[in-house]
């Protein structure tokens, strides 16, 4: 059997790459390596969210966690299908015209948190700039459909921008998830180039606009490092975030899907994290994750215990 170049595989399932030139990436350090997901129960789990028709961001991001995650039956649904309306540099996920929103869709995910007994689920999307309210409606389903089926299991949503769609946040806030994340990705210099569809200072107002909506809502955000910031950079992101009244904040080192997204600039070393993590605490979050293989919903569940730990002890 000839050998299959990857770089064919990703031009087909992301045809918007075919014409991008090729970002040599230094080699991953020891550090950075994990293993091939093997065991039974990440098989279990994808074997469930192919009987049910759900996509996960785990499989179409590539995430490097997916198999201590899966065998943990712990993943990350992505509503809205599993093509997004934007092409940022650094994500996997293919780009085009999305398909129609399925209406089983939120009993499905639904359905999925109780076959699998999930205490905790995290609930993203692509980018869906063709619908009227950039999918909120969907979220909302969904919210409502564990409300009343799994009503144990704890909601997590990781939102798109909903830049342009008035009241979409509004939407998805009053639903009142138990945890709203939206990830600014990186620092405001580097938005042109890696998240071109988006807007720093309007990521930061949602996260505003969702705290204030639901007072004892956790807010959440995420960034990337290793694509060219700086540390003075990072903490002024950290200080924004903390305008804005996040509580957690997660700090992961970027991975470049394939030689036609942007490249990696270099790799943190574990001790920078360490010192990134301590700076975060300091400035006031409750909760921070900041290790070179943090995601935004890694370990969700147990860092939303550690949330509501930590907001007690803030109260006492």
């Amino acid at each position: 059997m000839n050998k299959v170049d990857k770089t064919e595989i990703a031009d087909i399932r992301h045809p918007q790459l075919r014409n991008k030139p090729e970002h040599a990436s230094p080699r991953k350090p020891d550090w950075i390596r994990v293993k091939a997901p093997t065991s039974k129960q990440y098989g279990e789990t994808r074997r469930l969210m192919r009987n049910l028709k759900l996509h996960t961001v785990c499989e179409e991001a590539a995430c490097p966690n997916i198999g201590e995650c899966w065998q943990q039956k712990h993943a990350t649904v992505m509503i809205l299908g599993d093509i997004c309306t934007r092409s940022c540099a650094f994500c996997n996920v293919a780009t085009g015209k999305p398909g129609l929103v399925d209406p089983s869709e939120p009993n499905n995910v639904a359905q999925m948190a109780v076959t699998a007994g999930l205490k905790h689920l995290v609930i993203t999307s692509v980018d869906r700039d063709d619908l009227p309210d950039g999918g909120a409606a969907q979220f909302v389903a969904c919210i409502e459909k564990l409300r009343d089926q799994a009503p144990r299991t704890t909601v997590e949503v990781l939102t798109p921008d909903f830049r342009e769609k008035t009241g979409a946040v509004e939407m998805v806030a009053g639903a009142k998830p138990d945890v709203y994340n939206h990830n600014l990705e990186t620092v405001p210099r580097l938005y042109p180039t890696i998240r071109p569809g988006a807007r720093y200072f309007h990521s930061l107002r949602l996260l505003q606009k969702a705290k204030e909506m639901v007072l004892d809502i956790f807010t959440k955000s995420g960034i990337m490092v290793g694509l060219g910031e700086e540390k003075l950079e990072v903490q002024q992101v950290m200080d924004d975030l903390r305008t804005a009244n996040v509580d957690f904040l997660t700090i992961g080192q970027y991975l470049q899907p394939t030689p036609r997204h942007a490249a990696v600039d270099r790799f943190v070393t574990p001790d920078e994290f360490a010192d990134y993590e301590a700076m975060a605490l300091g400035k006031g979050f409750l909760k921070v994750s900041a290790t070179p293989l943090t995601r935004s919903s890694y370990h969700a569940g147990e860092d939303f215990t550690a949330l509501k730990r930590a907001r007690q002890t803030n109260k006492a």
